[in-house]
């Protein structure tokens, strides 16, 4: 397995195809949710990428402060169906957390995550913060870990 930490100008066209499929296979295919999944914080955003053997298993982007929210963000948190309950997902969140603690030092880090992960985010050490919420009509609970 292998990491790669790319900003959104340096993404090979095939790295860019690869996320998107991945994005689009999860969040509007199998949660049945049409939403504009593609946005302008792409842009703005650093991507980590998780690779076996050429395959995308896992993803998240890296959003700076100002952009979604006053501090840091981690959002489109996604593992490739077939590659779930390997623990990529707290793989790819740790590098995350890494990646966010070396870019954004003493800044706390926000996430939207979609509610019934929010034990999975607490593992992490997570906390929710405020009442839950409807995000593209999929209930979602903000967290925040602190610095």
């Amino acid at each position: 397995m292998e990491f790669i930490l790319k900003n959104f100008n340096q993404l090979s066209i095939k790295q860019l195809f690869e996320i998107y499929k991945l994005r689009s296979e999860v969040f509007v295919v199998e949660q049945n949710c049409a939403y504009q999944d593609i946005d302008e914080v792409d842009m703005k955003a650093k991507h980590l990428m998780l690779f076996e053997n050429d395959i995308l298993t896992a993803y998240t982007r890296i959003i700076p402060p100002g952009i979604t929210y006053k501090e840091p963000a981690i959002g489109r948190v996604v593992v490739k169906k077939s590659y779930r309950g390997k623990d990529l997902g707290k793989l790819l969140m740790q590098q995350s957390i890494d990646v966010m603690k070396d870019s954004f030092k003493n800044l706390d880090i926000l996430l939207s995550a979609q509610s019934h992960l929010v034990k999975f985010y607490t593992d992490l050490g997570f906390k929710a913060e405020g009442q839950e919420y409807l995000e593209d009509d999929i209930p979602h609970t903000k967290m925040r870990l602190k610095a």
